[in-house]
């Protein structure tokens, strides 16, 4: 995966990750960001077919390394080989996920006020990544 450290992300700076979803993705893609591997704002996770997820997306976060309790999505648009474009950004309150076709929410839980780290894994080309 991709992996980019020492960033300065403000609230309401938008994080933009292009890329290609892989034909034959299970997993999806995971986009991470926050201060650390260990410690992260947000975790979103498309899984088309994996852990017993079948086309729903997972948002999670972390503390000190910890898992918190997922928060599971209905919504999926994602396809097979699809070329996405996914925009994160957040505030005190909370991180948005915008897609072309949908936007997610999820709370900051850790009430991070800038993000330092963005990690990109999985069944998932990245292409270009821009923060504005």
């Amino acid at each position: 995966g991709l992996v980019v450290t020492q960033l300065d992300i403000q609230p309401g700076e938008c994080i933009k990750v292009k890329g290609k979803i892989l034909s034959d993705a299970k997993g999806g893609a995971a986009v991470n960001v926050g201060k650390d591997s260990g410690n992260l704002l947000l975790h979103f996770n498309p899984r088309f077919d994996c852990y017993g997820d079948v086309n729903t997306i997972v948002c999670n976060s972390k503390v000190d390394g910890t898992w918190g309790e997922e928060d599971r999505k209905a919504d999926f648009p994602f396809q097979h080989g699809d070329k996405v474009e996914i925009c994160i950004s957040f505030n005190e309150s909370e991180a948005t996920v915008k897609l072309p076709e949908a936007e997610f929410q999820f709370p900051n839980r850790l009430g991070m006020e800038k993000i330092e780290y963005l990690a990109v894994e999985g069944d998932f080309k990245v292409k270009a990544i821009k923060f504005s």
